[in-house]
Order: structure tokens, then C-alpha cells, then sequence
């Protein structure tokens, strides 16, 4: 026997139904599942602008030329001409029997001062010792000035005398002892550089003759050693 069966249009429509649901739950999990990769994956772009912000300021502060620059180092000064204090006094530079020697009419010059415009006077302002002793009849000056120049003045003042005088070779031996002499307004100018000293000797009783200041300057040159 043929078993015909005839199911209602109702039966069917809810098995229909039935299916639908299932389907959905399905879809729901699986956009569910989407939208949460989704979430995770924005959240981790999220961090990398912060690392490479970071880095570009580390990177930045490296880089400041102001930090590694170095200081700029001062000019060095030029050292001030100037010439150091003497210790002999008038009597060690000349001696009574040295000025005896020379002209027995010469002795010592109590009030004695620097001429104005002198090479003596120059002396005077670099701690050089002047002094002079005078001709008791005449009142002639022999003045005489010692100087101890640093390496700056002693340059200035030979270079000085070599273009104002004429060298002498009689008052030492080059290049320990340097001489030079001029006859100028009335008075005879005799210098001597050594290694330590400049020596001036300035007096009307010199001429024009270089000659004429040599054993003075002979005198003074050995006191001083």
C-alpha cells in the first residue's frame, strides 16, 4: 500500500522558520567576530604615531648644534713695554774716581733732575735710574740712565736708536753689546744696549765725538757686570 501523505502548508512554513534562526545567530557571531578583530586592530595603529613621535625627538635634541659647539678661546694680549726696577744706585753706576778720571773739575749734582726731551728722561719712565754729576765751574751735565727693558720696550728702543744714531762699534762687541752715538741740539748721546740693559749717557762735555763718552760708558758697562 502506497502510504500518501499530504503535510499542511503550516508544517512546512514553520520548519522554514526554524532554519531562518539558526542562520542568523550564525551571522551575528560571525560579524560579531569582525567587528571586535576590527577594534583590535585600530587600537594597535593607535600606538605608533606615539613611538615615532618619540623617536623624531630624541633624534631632534642630538642634533642642536648649540650643545656640541666649543667656546671661542680670548686673543692673547701684547705684552705692555715696560722695564723692571734697578737695584745699583749713582755711586755703584759711577764711581768718584771714575768721574775723577774723566775730568777732575766733575763731581756730584745734589739737585740734580732729568733734562726734558732726554734720552734720561725717557729712562726715568720705565723704572730706569737716572743720575748726573756736574762741572763745578761750568755747571755742565753728565747725565747718565740705566734701564732693565722686557723683551717688548728693548726692541722699541734699539730699533730706536739704529734709525736716530750711527752704531759704534768701540763701546762693546756686537751683538752682546750694541753701541750707537748722535751729537744733537749741543749735546752728545751716547747708548748701549746689552743683553739685560740700556745705557744712556748725555752731556755737551761729549761733542761730537763718540769717542769722547767711551770711558765713561767703559766704567758704567763693568759696574753693572
Amino acid at each position: 500500500m502506497t502510504d500518501t501523505r499530504v503535510y499542511p502548508h503550516s508544517a512546512r512554513t514553520a520548519a522554514r522558520s526554524a532554519a531562518h534562526p539558526a542562520r542568523r545567530r550564525t551571522g551575528l557571531v560571525l560579524a560579531g567576530g569582525a567587528l571586535f578583530a576590527l577594534v583590535l586592530t585600530g587600537c594597535s595603529g593607535a600606538d605608533e604615531p606615539t613611538a615615532s613621535g618619540s623617536a623624531t625627538a630624541t633624534s631632534g635634541a642630538s642634533a642642536d648644534p648649540s650643545e656640541s659647539a666649543a667656546p671661542s678661546s680670548s686673543p692673547t694680549p701684547t705684552p705692555e713695554a715696560t722695564g723692571s726696577p734697578i737695584a745699583q744706585t749713582c755711586g755703584d753706576l759711577l764711581t768718584l774716581q771714575n768721574v775723577y778720571d774723566f775730568n777732575p773739575n766733575y763731581g756730584t749734582a745734589p739737585d740734580y733732575s732729568p733734562s726734558t726731551d732726554s734720552l734720561v728722561e725717557t729712562a726715568a719712565t720705565y723704572n730706569g735710574l737716572t743720575c748726573g754729576w756736574s762741572n763745578q765751574s761750568s755747571g755742565e751735565l753728565i747725565e747718565v740712565s740705566v734701564v732693565a727693558p722686557n723683551a717688548v720696550l728693548m726692541t722699541t728702543l734699539k730699533q730706536k736708536a739704529d734709525a736716530d744714531s750711527q752704531a759704534v762699534p768701540t763701546y762693546g762687541t756686537p751683538p752682546a753689546v750694541d753701541g750707537f752715538f748722535t751729537y744733537a741740539g749741543g749735546s752728545g748721546q751716547a747708548q748701549v744696549f746689552t743683553g739685560t740693559y740700556w745705557v744712556t749717557m748725555s752731556s755737551p762735555a761729549f761733542y761730537n765725538e763718540p769717542g769722547a763718552a767711551e770711558g765713561l760708558m767703559s766704567a758704567v758697562l763693568g759696574h753693572l757686570g
